[in-house]
């Protein structure tokens, strides 16, 4: 070999030892910043995992303490009144569908004819009017039907 080459092989090896110095300092510098992340990563699970455990251990107080109290009790007997709250609005709605139908078939007796919202009541026929009445005569009046 010619010195020159020796030369130019010299300073190849020596870049190659720079370079692989320097990606050694780069590799070690990226590992110490890895490291500082997953210690910060591991610190921050363990708070995480205490969150949870207190957390956890906050729902254990507050199952126990629902089943040791008369909550259940009382949602029970509230039930039950909503129950027959339901009962007596059923009742509500059977009643006012039957006055609703007695309303009609009362207008149907007195009007002579089923009722309609736009319809006028006719007057009655045989109207009472006391100044035309003389004493002992009795007209022919419908009166309410008595429940």
């Amino acid at each position: 070999m010619t010195k020159k080459e020796e030369i130019k092989e010299k300073s190849r090896e020596k870049q190659l030892r720079k370079s692989h110095e320097e990606l050694n300092g780069i590799l070690v510098e990226n590992f110490m910043h890895l490291q500082r992340v997953m210690s910060d990563q591991a610190s921050k699970m363990d708070k995480l995992s205490e969150s949870i455990a207190k957390l956890l251990e906050l729902f254990e107080m507050s199952a126990r303490s629902f089943m040791a109290s008369p909550v259940i009790e009382e949602a029970e007997k509230d039930k039950e009144f909503l129950e027959k709250l339901n009962a007596l609005l059923e009742q509500n709605k059977t009643i006012a569908k039957g006055l609703t139908l007695m309303e009609e078939k009362f207008r149907e007796r007195v009007y002579g004819g089923p009722h309609t919202e736009f319809q006028q009541p006719r007057p009655m026929q045989n109207s009472f009017n006391p100044q035309s009445q003389q004493p002992g005569q009795v007209n022919n009046i419908k009166r309410l039907p008595r429940f």
